[in-house]
């Protein structure tokens, strides 16, 4: 039974994401990217690719070395990272970030937002991503 992570503070979805894709608590994850000065107070965590790519890094695991623009969710990598809810504050683009992945040719996206009734979300219309990075080893 997949059991996705949710985030568990507001700012947290980066962290959350990397937990969902090492297969680790939130907790856990917090800790590791808090021992890397990467923190879910930080505004950067959703507007900079490079702390999630960082984290995963350093778990071994390799990524697209662009964003990549999303075209459908056919076209999709089995395991990616999706860049959601786009927004600006300030003249600076933020996000949302939420896991994509294909168990057993089943597309599923995990979303740690503490707010929704499931965390697993198969309601892709909904959710408009612009791009994503694809998470080539995990």
């Amino acid at each position: 039974m997949l059991e996705p992570v949710v985030q568990e503070e507001t700012t947290g979805c980066g962290i959350a994401a990397v937990a969902n894709i090492l297969g680790k608590t939130y907790a856990e994850m917090k800790a590791v990217a808090n021992a890397m000065g990467i923190h879910a107070a930080d505004k950067s965590l959703w507007s900079d690719t490079q702390y999630v790519r960082r984290m995963l890094s350093s778990a071994g695991v390799q990524t697209s070395a662009d964003e990549l623009p999303f075209e459908s969710w056919d076209a999709l990598p089995d395991v990616a990272l999706l860049s959601i809810k786009h927004h600006q504050e300030e003249g600076r683009n933020f996000w949302h970030w939420v896991v994509f992945k294909r168990i057993d040719g089943r597309p599923l996206v995990l979303d740690s937002a503490s707010y929704l009734p499931s965390n697993i979300r198969e309601d892709f219309h909904a959710m408009q991503p612009k791009w994503f990075i694809e998470v080539k080893s995990a």
